[in-house]
């Protein structure tokens, strides 16, 4: 056990949040939050949604701005949103810290930002700062939290009372007593992924709502334990992270030199769990080479083992179990040359020639990518075919990586894409992307709270 150290980590992770936050750092977090709008707006017109207007029926109505509603109050309108942007697992994350930063910190930060009227620049740094901290975090508490602990909820608490604390200009030690109030918060086990269920939506809707009261708790002059972190009885220990002084150090004080690590945070292309992407992308690769299911005989899939723990799920029954199923990724997008929202409805799920592939898929955890993980999610396909033939696909970088990105406008077609999807015509989609792409340069956020306000009407 390490004893706290004379200096809070807490006070570390404060001051490498202190660098400036520069224009194309903006314009990247206005990225995230075009991607975050689209899967929000998709999520509300779910089962999900149906579950939040029931939810809201209790709560006060408020000025603050949610997806597909009339408005509430700051803190319950980020438990709203916070709990929207994962339900079509396509949330964007940072590989290595394995967390969702976009799902609890946009939340947090959108609703904090319309109570207190800030500036579109104090909006996007504080997201900036945000990402920052929940993948500092995600990366300090590492695989042994992420076992058990669902991080992106763990650790987004965290990051989203770090976003609040810039938005409401919180100095140094209160900053901190905004983590150490966040981490009497921190929740969220994996149990969730093996029942079904909605719990882990509400996972990061908490956590979203959880870390703006905390920092509006810390302004207010509330305090909390400042070695939260690394303390005998705080949340490294509590959770399983390793309590590795010098590791902390170099990780959070090289922070404050290191560019801004939103640019590491991965886009997903489609609406799977991310351990299944990069099976995905072999069998599309296989599939754009001509490869035709009908003359597979077998097929051999080797990844990495967080992977396999996530999504083996040979007979998915549901949609959420399609978008964990290893097999189906495989199948359906050599079947059909792409994997879109239509993938994991029921009547893909029972497509026959689908299942039938499915049923030919061999999983094994591979040396290669299990090496490499979680510095990269790769995968590799062997297909033999009927008539011996073996065709074979491999990926180390999987689309939406910074070593294979996408482009901008690849992710602003995505989001148009799922406004659509959920309701929105084509004209609307493209203002609420306009809008959002130009924050960097406006002066004002009232032209979009307005324009998202009229668009939210009462369900």
């Amino acid at each position: 056990m390490v004893s706290p150290s004379p200096t809070p980590w807490s006070a570390w992770l404060v001051q490498a949040l202190s660098k400036p936050v520069g224009e194309h750092d903006r314009q990247r977090a206005a990225l995230h939050l075009i991607d975050w709008m689209g899967c929000a707006h998709l999520g509300q017109s779910t089962e999900l949604g149906e579950v939040l207007h029931r939810w809201a029926l209790k709560q006060a109505c408020g000025p603050i701005w949610v997806c597909g509603h009339r408005g509430l109050m700051a803190a319950e309108a980020a438990r709203w949103n916070g709990t929207l942007g994962s339900c079509h697992e396509m949330d964007d994350v940072h590989r290595e810290a394995v967390v969702h930063p976009g799902d609890t910190v946009v939340p947090a930060v959108l609703a904090m930002a319309q109570r207190e009227n800030a500036s579109p620049q104090a909006l996007l740094d504080a997201l900036v700062v945000g990402y920052e901290a929940g993948i500092l975090l995600g990366l300090l508490s590492g695989p042994s939290h992420y076992a058990h602990w669902y991080s992106t909820a763990t650790t987004g608490v965290f990051a989203s009372a770090m976003a609040c604390a810039r938005l409401l200009g919180l100095d140094a030690t209160t900053t901190q007593h905004a983590l150490a109030l966040a981490g009497m918060q921190s929740a969220g086990v994996w149990q969730c992924r093996l029942e079904p269920g909605l719990a882990k939506q509400m996972a990061t809707g908490h956590s979203a709502q959880a870390g703006l009261v905390a920092a509006d708790m810390a302004a207010a002059g509330m305090t909390g334990p400042l070695s939260i972190l690394e303390g005998p009885l705080g949340w490294l220990q509590a959770t399983g992270g390793p309590l590795d002084a010098g590791r902390a150090a170099s990780l959070l004080q090289g922070a404050h030199k290191a560019p801004w690590r939103l640019h590491e945070v991965s886009f997903k292309p489609w609406p799977a769990c991310r351990h299944v992407h990069p099976a995905i992308e072999c069998a599309l690769k296989l599939h754009a080479q001509g490869l035709s299911a009908e003359r597979i005989e077998h097929l051999h899939l080797e990844t990495y083992a967080v992977a396999l723990s996530f999504a083996d799920q040979a007979a998915p029954q549901t949609p959420l179990q399609g978008k964990f199923s290893l097999q189906h990724g495989v199948a359906w997008a050599l079947c059909h040359g792409g994997f879109g929202l239509e993938a994991t409805q029921a009547h893909a799920l029972s497509e026959p020639t689908c299942t039938r592939l499915r049923e030919r898929v061999e999983l094994s955890c591979g040396a290669e990518q299990n090496q490499a993980y979680p510095q990269r999610f790769g995968a590799k396909l062997h297909a033999r075919l009927t008539d011996g033939q073996i065709w074979v696909s491999e990926v180390s970088s999987v689309l939406g990586d910074p070593e294979n990105p996408l482009r901008p406008e690849q992710v602003t077609d995505k989001a148009r894409t799922l406004l659509l999807a959920s309701g929105w015509c084509s004209d609307t989609a493209q203002a609420l992307v306009d809008q959002v792409w130009a924050l960097p340069q406006s002066s004002s956020m009232d032209a979009l709270w307005a324009f998202l306000q009229i668009r939210s009407t009462p369900h």
